[in-house]
């Protein structure tokens, strides 16, 4: 994992763990969206009544939750064009992860690459199928150089 978000949080910034928590929340409701179609405000609502918040952070949760949705067209786009598969032939779970990782790499760029990349792998280790994790990674290395190519290979020329 990148130094970076290991670090504690310095003023106004929140710490790597609340932002994985966020991630983590954003993932497992992103995956009620796609598989019940309800209304994320009212999935949103679910997940603020059924989890601890104190250590979560939630203005990152409410950015992923509704900001995947709203830019579901690009991000499936930025995935069709390195998918070996069709999109709606994903694992749930693993759709749900690349979208989040995706729209890190799109709309986020103050998380470093590596930092998104490595999250996503950990949320597919966590909830994903067996090897979803080597998929997920495989995925995002393609899109990476695609998406943050200044910082890629800055990355790759130290």
């Amino acid at each position: 994992m990148d130094n970076h978000e290991q670090q504690p949080a310095a003023a106004g910034r929140p710490k790597a763990s609340a932002r994985r928590k966020a991630r983590s929340l954003a993932l497992q409701a992103l995956y009620s969206w796609h598989m019940a179609d309800q209304p994320l405000s009212d999935i949103e609502a679910q997940f603020r009544t059924d989890n601890d918040f104190s250590k979560v952070d939630s203005a990152y949760f409410h950015e992923l939750l509704t900001g995947v949705p709203r830019n579901l067209d690009e991000l499936d786009n930025q995935l069709g064009a390195v998918l070996d598969r069709d999109i709606k032939d994903l694992d749930p779970i693993e759709l749900a992860v690349l979208r989040i990782g995706v729209y890190e790499l799109l709309k986020r760029i103050d998380v470093p690459y590596r930092v998104v990349i490595n999250e996503a792998i950990e949320m597919a280790k966590s909830f994903g199928a067996t090897d979803g994790h080597k998929y997920v990674n495989g995925i995002l290395d393609k899109l990476a150089p695609r998406l943050r190519k200044a910082e890629v290979s800055a990355a790759r020329n130290r």
